[in-house]
Order: C-alpha cells, then structure tokens, then sequence
C-alpha cells in the first residue's frame, strides 16, 4: 500500500498540499489537463521556489470565472461532469461535503444553504480537487499528517476579523492534535484543514513506510522563523517496527481513594491509552501518594489529558515526548481441552497466552487459572 505522510510543520493549506505532491512526482501536466476538465476558464502553473533555502514548488490558480458564492450541489455537479479518475473525484466529493458540514455548524444552517464563499472560489476548488487528483497520480491509498501547527493572532475573512484558527478550521480540526508556533498569522486553512481532516486515516507521528520520496509545497510568505512548506513523503507500507514517539502524561495524586483511582485506569484504558500505570510515591511534605502515568498516542493526548483532568482530583499534568520500541507481535488461536484460547506470540518466538481469555475460560469451566494458561502454552507448543 502508498503511503502519503503531511508534515504540517508550517500548516498547511490547499495549494501548498497540490505543490508538495507536484514536487513529489505527482505529473503537472497530467494534473493541469484535468482540472481544466471542471469548466472553471481558471489557467495553472507551478513554479519553483525556496523557503529559508529550502527547495520548493508553489501552486499557483489564476483567472477563472468570477464566481465565488456556490452551494455544495454546484460543487458536485462540477466534479460529477468532468472526466476525473472515480476514486479522485469520490475524495473530492467528501472532502467539499465534509468542508460544507463545518461551515454549516458554524453559521447555523444546514448543509444544502451553505455558500462556500473563500472556499467556493476557483482557487479553492481546484485547490482541493487538484489535492485529490495528484494523490491519484501519485497511486496513494493511504493518507496520514502529522500534529497541525494552525498559526496564531488574526485573520481577514468575508465575515470580518477573526481569531486563529478561523472557526470553519477549528470546526474540522476537533478532535485532531493541534498546536501554535512561529508568526502570528493564520497556517492552516478551512481548505487544508478539509483535505487533512477528510483524507488522513490518522494523525500523529509517521507509520512505518519505505520512503519513495518527498517533496516541498511551498506557502506564499518566506519566514525567518522556519521553513513555511509543507512536505509530503511517499512510501510503502511496512511492517516494520521502528520506534514511534508517544506521549506520556503524568499527575501526582495524594488525596483520591483506590477505588477512584481504578476507576480512572479502567477509563483511561477504555479511551485508548497505550498504558496506564499507577505507582506509590511520596511527595512534597512527606505526603504518600500515587504517580499516575498514561502513555497516549499523539491523536489521543488531549482527550487522554481532559480525561485525566476530568476523573482525578489533580490540577495539573506534566506532558513530554518519549520514544517507544515494540517487536512485532501475532495472535493465533490454539484448542485446549477447555477451549479456544488466543496467544500472542513475538518476532523473536517467545510466547505468552492471552490472560482474558484464559480467566473467561477458566471462569466458565470452573477451573483454576493457571491450568488454563498451561494447557494453553502446551497447545501451542504442539504446533511447533
């Protein structure tokens, strides 16, 4: 499977995403003939550029029609008429009606009334349906992005000024990992934050992939700060188990009973933290107490942090990055004279069988758990 990982470092909009896959190889030329295809009368170039001395190619939309008020179903019929690749212009589709849903919440209305305004206009929709056009050319079946820095202080929009991120940006960023960093200005734009939001199966660091390539879209402005390109690398999937980054989340707690305390794992665990730990220590004022540790993924640290916050009596959260390293790991099932039982087995051949399923075994049988688990280890064995 082709792998397309957004380092949006610098943010991202839509003609930074066209420019970054046209650097990675995505064909211009293949890509310019077909948004012609939507009738808009808009002409395109891409140019090569730096930023802070970084190579880099700018997408660039100009001319068109005029037209900048459209409602979602003549964004459809555009697509829809045009000669574009089916799975391209399936994502296009999704992306506007996804687009079309945040601003809808937004203003109060429903989704069929929505002018498009910025969004609507020629730049915007070749912008997100040349996004699409060049992760076809590019043969990517997979989408992932990095943590989006969205940029800070203020922005001009059609409805006056507004606060970084714009709320349509907000609106698809929920629930996405977000951070600010470098000038005060807006990063990431209701059409980058669509296309990203739409597309990326999930967000965080970049999974395991033999790297292809890579390439540089640029964004208008040269910052002193750092670099303003997004990158988007290619590669192939991997089964590899190269280290990740996490996030690991701790509190000191002193004045929570154990039964709170379980109750707060157990949630945790359920909201998809990698790890939850709780350790006796002794604080400040030779107070004892518990240090609770959560390893969270990138995707899932704020709302891991919320939790925390929401199910334990601590007012703060420490949160740094740590690299973790896991073997590749298989589950098979083996039969035991009390039943079927799961066992996980590692890259290096050690094995252990699953506990759960062992205790809901041993649980219905009326056995002793530990027959189960080596009945269990002697099945396996036996498929060696």
């Amino acid at each position: 499977m082709k792998i397309c990982y957004l380092d949006a470092f610098s943010g991202l909009s839509g003609d930074m995403t066209v420019g970054a896959l046209i650097d990675a190889g995505a064909d211009a030329t293949a890509l310019f003939d077909a948004l012609g295809s939507l009738g808009t009368g808009a002409e395109f170039r891409v140019e090569k550029t730096k930023r802070r001395g970084i190579a880099a190619s700018k997408f660039y939309v100009t001319g068109g029609d005029g037209k900048t008020h459209r409602h979602l179903s003549h964004i459809v019929k555009m697509i829809d008429a045009a000669p574009l690749p089916l799975r391209a212009a399936a994502r296009a589709k999704q992306v506007f009606e996804r687009l079309g849903a945040a601003e809808a919440k937004v203003h109060g209305t429903s989704i069929e009334k929505v002018h498009f305004h910025e969004v609507g206009a020629v730049d915007s929709i070749c912008d997100i349906v040349g996004a699409c056009l060049a992760f076809e050319l590019l043969g990517v079946d997979a989408v992932y992005c990095s943590p989006v820095n969205v940029g800070s202080g203020t922005v001009n929009t059609e409805h006056g000024v507004m606060p970084v991120p714009a709320p349509a940006t907000a609106e698809l960023l929920a629930g996405r990992p977000v951070y600010s960093r470098g000038p005060a200005m807006e990063l990431t734009t209701p059409t980058g934050a669509a296309i990203a939001t739409t597309l990326a199966a999930g967000f965080g660091p970049m999974p395991p992939m033999s790297v292809i390539g890579a390439g540089y879209g640029a964004g208008e402005k040269d910052f002193t700060e750092h670099a303003n390109v997004l990158r988007a690398t290619i590669g192939e999937s991997t089964q590899a188990t190269e280290a990740t980054t996490i996030a690991v989340i701790e509190a000191n707690i002193d004045d929570l009973t154990p039964e709170v305390l379980g109750y707060a794992m157990e949630r945790l665990l359920g909201a998809g933290a990698l790890d939850v730990s709780i350790s006796p220590v002794v604080m400040k004022k030779n107070r004892a107490g518990h240090l609770l540790r959560v390893l969270a993924t990138a995707a899932s640290q704020e709302a891991l942090a919320a939790l925390v916050f929401a199910e334990t009596s601590t007012l703060g959260l420490r949160i740094y990055a740590a690299e973790r390293r896991v073997k590749a790991r298989a589950l098979v099932v083996v039969e035991t004279p009390y039943g079927a039982v799961h066992v996980k087995i590692s890259e290096d051949g050690s094995f252990a069988p699953e506990f759960d399923d062992c205790r809901q075994v041993a649980e219905a049988k009326g056995i002793p758990l530990r027959r189960v688990m080596e009945a269990a280890s002697f099945a396996y064995l036996k498929t060696k």
